[in-house]
């Protein structure tokens, strides 16, 4: 039966005491295999959550392998070892480098190239060059190089990873993106996608309940001069009719109350409407920023925008009041600029120009919202991720800092909505900001995210093979 992780298995196989035990506790950190120089010790298969520069998988610790009668302790050992092989994706198959290779070796050699799981030989005890003979000699058990390793020393993680990630690595990462995923990022990515959840918010006095009520033919919402006239954030339910396909699509409408300047927030109400904005950004999927064409771009805009694009929301700007713009050239394309220098993080966000009095560009808004969610809920497959990644490297090579070498190993996207990429390697606390905006501009401009917020985790575990 298999095992119920979704990890990728990995199976210690060796004759006994070749340090089989001691690479297991290595590899899972704890000590939680007994190890002893006496050969036989470990008579049950022993299971572990191992961690190898941020490949977890399972490893499964076997009793040595002996020639023994199938109805003796030791041949029953042995049927537990073949067993365990049939849940396995792939097997360490340990030798003492030292020893060099032993008749039992080659048995079991002769018995793992019948089977169809992958075999990577790993000579222990291989620190000092003191293996060096016996690593020559294990060429001939038909595996290829041998990873040369001291478990019982630290050495050899490296080579190890290196052998072990192109046969569990995409299994792995499934794995990884299925547990990264909470509660609230939990969904069905094949099933349609709902309702567009879409929030409109902006200053006070933008113009954003004539918008909805422009794009509803209704007036739903109370409008008027005053500044902050909506005091809670209303959700309206509503059908867009696309003009280019005639195609029915849903939209959920969140007017929010406008947002001021903190240090204007001085009524208790409207401390509450400020709030409430902030939790129709949270709850939606695509947000428009409705700008005043007479009053231009903000500091105050540019806050409510970042603050769209730290809850990770989608996020376009809509240039409203259009039909009494001046200058309009020159203000859109000024508005463009400035966006682009405060919002460097997602340059070339959607921006129209719109006027919720006349109905001009609304049509073209809400087509862009939709073009926008899909984006955000884009998953790139493994394959091409892993492609655009390894040319990124060799076109502009991560730094060496005091000569100390950065290792990037792979990277997967652990969730959608918005997009988070987490990426694999070794001295990732030396990689400079720099390098990581490199990263987050190329999976934006050549993967399909670019109006689109991204997140980049750099994950370095714990060297399992670090000498404590």
């Amino acid at each position: 039966m298999r095992h119920s992780s979704t990890k990728p298995t990995v199976i210690i196989i060796g004759r006994p005491n070749v340090g089989k035990s001691t690479l297991f506790n290595r590899l899972v950190g704890k000590r939680l295999a007994l190890v002893d120089d006496q050969p036989g010790v470990t008579r049950d298969r022993r299971l572990g959550d191992a961690e190898l520069a941020g490949l977890e998988f399972q490893i499964v610790d076997t009793a040595g392998w002996e020639d023994e009668d199938a109805e003796s302790l030791p041949g029953r050992m042995r049927k537990q070892t073949e067993v365990s092989l049939e849940d396995a994706d792939a097997a360490l198959f340990v030798f003492d480098s030292r020893a060099g290779v032993t008749p039992l070796d080659e048995e079991i050699g002769r018995w793992l190239r019948t089977q169809e799981v992958p075999v990577i030989l790993v000579a222990n005890k291989a620190e000092g060059r003191q293996g060096d003979p016996g690593i020559y000699e294990s060429f001939s058990l038909g595996f290829g190089e041998p990873v040369a390793l001291s478990a019982e020393h630290g050495e050899g993680t490296a080579d190890l990873f290196d052998h072990l990630w192109p046969i569990i690595g995409v299994k792995a990462e499934e794995a990884e993106q299925e547990s990264e995923y909470t509660e609230e990022d939990e969904y069905d990515e094949d099933a349609p996608p709902g309702p567009l959840k879409l929030a409109i918010v902006g200053r006070p006095n933008a113009g954003k309940s004539t918008l909805i009520n422009r794009l509803l033919g209704e007036d739903r919402l109370l409008t008027g001069p005053e500044a902050g006239i909506t005091r809670d954030s209303i959700a309206v339910d509503w059908e867009w009719v696309d003009p280019a396909t005639g195609e029915e699509r849903e939209v959920r409408l969140i007017d929010t109350a406008g947002m001021r300047k903190r240090a204007n927030v001085v009524e208790k109400l409207e401390k509450l409407s400020v709030a409430d904005a902030r939790r129709a950004i949270d709850f939606a999927e695509v947000v428009v920023l409705v700008l005043d064409a007479t009053r231009g771009l903000e500091s105050q805009d540019l806050k409510i925008a970042n603050l769209a694009l730290e809850e990770g929301r989608a996020l376009m700007i809509a240039i409203n009041k259009w039909d009494v713009a001046e200058g309009a050239s020159s203000l859109f394309n000024g508005i463009r600029t400035a966006l682009d220098e405060g919002l460097a993080q997602v340059r070339g966000l959607p921006l129209i120009a719109v006027s919720a009095k006349t109905g001009k560009g609304l049509d073209q808004m809400l087509a862009a919202a939709f073009e926008l969610r899909e984006a955000w809920s884009r998953r790139v497959p493994t394959a091409a991720l892993n492609r655009w990644f390894d040319d990124a490297m060799e076109a502009n090579p991560p730094p060496a800092p005091k000569g100390k070498r950065i290792k990037l190993r792979y990277i997967t996207q652990a969730t959608t909505r918005p997009p988070r990429f987490v990426v694999f390697g070794t001295r990732l606390e030396l990689l400079p900001k720099s390098y990581e905006r490199y990263l987050i501009n190329g999976i934006r401009s050549k993967l399909g995210f670019e109006a689109v917020p991204v997140r980049v985790v750099l994950k370095s575990p714990k060297n399992p093979f670090k000498s404590e």
